[in-house]
């Protein structure tokens, strides 16, 4: 193993045992839920990513989320006082569900809203003070960020900030098939007031992706990526999808799942045994060294068709990854990949619901949240070395929820971020609640 990897295993290592804590046992009555508002929320396309953060210096907690049109609006969590301060409105979302905020603090204290334009723009808003929600929003688009969709921002410890995205291409250039969507970042060192990309910094044209496979799944979905609070690194799950082999139509077909490890600080890609894959991710990469499984061409929402969404962790500096099917009937079947350490090992551990995120309770053992389509509550399960899964608690909210994002650095009891369901997938219905629990 070359020195590289084993710095990068040890750190990993490291960094789960470091985080070692208390078993929890949660009872029923464990979490409460606030709801900060009511029938404001819309569909949304939201990846459990970056849906509010803890400031510790002002003691409070800040969320986002969609309201009507797809609005962004914020709010803010008063540890001190446990009040909730009104919803604020802070830029139009263009009545389309993919274009919903994600959250991030950039070193100076200014909240960064970063938005996904829905493949045309990355646009963002930063707040006018430090540590504060408060006062006049200044919102701006980024050149380097063309046609984007589903922000994932994050930032380093030196205080660089990240914002993976996918481009589609063909909104830039009309002879690039529609089925071409790769995924890029873009990066900035003076706390979000310019951007690079990619391009700028490694020299590569994209990060992840594929541009000629004969099935022509040549766009990443990327389900969920998690920094590692100790080391930095950032974990990575992922699925395909394109029009097939006969045919350029985006997301007709979805396909297989893959998993890769980010390290910020060389741009450098991993798979699960450490391989250096350089800053680029292509398709031979995936298919020799990420691929977790292999599942057929299936249309969305069909019989074995991987999911928009999935969820991604580590035990023991060894990675597991949540993610879902569906049958024929429509029922979802949540699968858990482990890797052992020499491959990838895949088993059903439940079904009928939705896992929406995951969350770090001791060494060995994360909280899965889950939820069922048109029924209220949020239920939980313990995963234990990412394959031993058994049913914790129950949190009450009166009605459905779509979204949960773990807030970063939460403090309780704003532990999660919950987004009500609508009734309607017309983002100009917005009749959802917003939740946050918490112990």
């Amino acid at each position: 193993m070359r020195r590289s990897q084993r710095i990068l295993t040890t750190l990993t290592v490291l960094a789960t045992t470091v985080a070692l804590a208390p078993v929890v046992s949660a009872a029923p009555s464990d979490f409460s839920v606030m709801t900060p508002a009511t029938n404001v929320a819309s569909r949304s396309d939201r990846r459990p990513v970056a849906g509010g953060v803890y400031d510790a210096h002002a003691d409070k907690t800040f969320i986002s989320w969609s309201g009507q049109a797809a609005d962004a609006y914020v709010q803010a969590y008063d540890h001190r006082t446990r009040t909730w301060s009104t919803p604020k409105f802070i830029a139009p979302g263009e009545s389309d569900s993919h274009n919903y905020p994600t959250m991030i603090e950039a070193a100076d204290g200014h909240i960064l809203l970063v938005r996904g334009m829905h493949n045309t723009a990355t646009v963002i808003s930063r707040s006018p003070s430090a540590h504060s929600i408060e006062g006049d929003w200044t919102t701006y688009e980024v050149p380097s960020g063309k046609a984007a969709s589903y922000p994932m921002p994050f930032k380093t410890f030196d205080g660089t900030l990240y914002v993976f995205y996918r481009e589609t291409t063909h909104d830039i250039d009309k002879n690039v098939p529609t089925d071409t969507r790769q995924m890029k970042y873009i990066v900035s060192k003076d706390n979000g007031l310019t951007w690079k990309n990619n391009i700028d910094v490694v020299g590569q044209p994209f990060v992840i992706g594929s541009t000629s496979r004969p099935d022509n799944m040549n766009e990443i979905y990327i389900g969920q990526l998690r920094q590692d609070p100790l080391t930095g690194l950032v974990h990575i799950v992922y699925t395909l999808a394109g029009g097939g082999p006969t045919q350029h139509v985006h997301d007709f077909y979805h396909r297989n799942m893959y998993y890769t490890v980010f390290n910020p600080y060389n741009q450098h890609f991993y798979s699960a045994a450490w391989r250096d894959l350089g800053t680029q991710v292509d398709d031979v990469d995936q298919e020799t060294y990420l691929k977790i499984a292999d599942t057929p061409l299936e249309k969305p929402a069909d019989a074995k068709t991987p999911d928009y969404i999935q969820q991604v962790g580590s035990t023991f500096g060894r990675p597991f990854v949540l993610w879902f099917t569906y049958d024929t009937n429509g029922v979802t079947h949540n699968q858990a990949s482990v890797w052992t350490g020499t491959r990838w090992e895949t088993k059903e551990v439940a079904s009928g619901m939705r896992t929406r995120e995951i969350e770090q309770v001791n060494l060995v053992t994360w909280r899965v949240y889950a939820t069922r389509d048109g029924r209220p509550n949020i239920e939980t399960y313990l995963l234990t070395f990412g394959r031993d899964w058994r049913p914790e608690t129950v949190i009450n909210t009166p009605k459905p929820v779509q979204r949960i994002e773990l807030i970063g650095n939460f403090r309780d009891p704003a532990r999660i971020l919950a987004s009500g369901a609508s009734t309607a997938r017309d983002v100009s219905v917005a009749d959802g609640d917003i939740y946050v629990a918490g112990r």
